[in-house]
């Protein structure tokens, strides 16, 4: 980290380290005189994941709040300094309510412009009209090759996700393709100097809305007021609560893909697909 604090002129500077999940060094910079600004980087960075960052936070920029991309290179990101998430109903509020505005930019088709990344793992984005076969191939079977997930599945395991996702028009409604943030649970959700609620490390795609409802209300405590603001804006389909599980599974595969069975992934992801094994 030193060389690229270096390399961007903050040499002696005061840096607070801050977490950065499985890949990244992320700190605040403090210099006198002038805002903090936010550094993420690593040596170990695949090529074009900052850049896609960026590109993400910069399409989701004109919707919902974003922090500023002030310089993007091979090892680094270097942001506006936010805030730490509200704690309170109406801050949660505001952000169910900024994210069902973006989820009423409509799409055209299922993926993006480009790949991405979802942690260190390339989020593959092929256009395709049927949004069925790109969540199953693209968003959860395409982890199941990985070797850290198919280190702990079982052919079992593989075998009913397989038949889960030749399942998925049965138990899923159709739904066209809206600007999704990709990677939207609590601790992406920061807040402006005015207390709003703004959003980070984004893995965007052109995708159902309800697959980012899936990591807010799947992963850890979701805040109730957050679903309540949302629903009165964009209200759902009935059964959306039921539906959350299947949609979370690719957040479950990516995990394993990346951590192996952490967290109980692995039991959370059979409870899911129990149904669909052999009898």
């Amino acid at each position: 980290m030193d060389a690229v604090l270096d390399h961007l002129g903050f040499a002696g500077a005061t840096v607070t380290e801050l977490t950065g999940g499985m890949a990244n060094t992320v700190c605040v910079i403090h210099r006198p005189d002038e805002p903090d600004v936010v550094l993420k980087t690593t040596a170990t960075v695949p090529e074009g994941l900052y850049a896609a960052e960026a590109e993400g936070l910069e399409a989701l920029a004109p919707h919902i709040p974003t922090p500023a991309v002030l310089d993007v290179g091979p090892r680094w990101l270097l942001m506006e300094a936010l805030h730490p998430a509200g704690s309170d109903d109406e801050f949660w509020a505001k952000a169910g309510r900024a994210i069902a505005a973006l989820h009423d930019v409509p799409g055209d088709r299922y993926g993006w412009e480009s790949d991405g990344w979802l942690g260190v793992l390339p989020q593959r984005n092929p256009w395709h009209d049927d949004g069925f076969e790109f969540f199953a191939t693209h968003r959860v079977l395409r982890y199941v090759g990985e070797p850290k997930a198919e280190a702990v599945m079982t052919t079992e395991d593989r075998v009913a996700l397989e038949r889960l996702c030749a399942n998925l028009p049965s138990l899923l409604p159709a739904a066209p393709p809206a600007l999704t943030h990709g990677d939207l649970w609590q601790n992406n959700v920061v807040a402006t100097a005015a207390g709003d609620p703004a959003f980070i490390d984004p893995a965007v795609s052109w995708m159902w809305p309800e697959l980012d409802l899936s990591m807010m209300y799947c992963t850890n405590q979701h805040p109730p007021a957050f679903f309540d603001a949302y629903l009165e804006a964009r209200p759902l389909p009935s059964g959306w609560r039921d539906r959350m599980p299947i949609l979370h599974l690719r957040e479950l595969m990516c995990i394993l893909a990346h951590e192996g069975d952490r967290w109980n992934t692995l039991d959370k992801l059979r409870d899911t697909v129990r149904p669909f094994r052999a009898r």
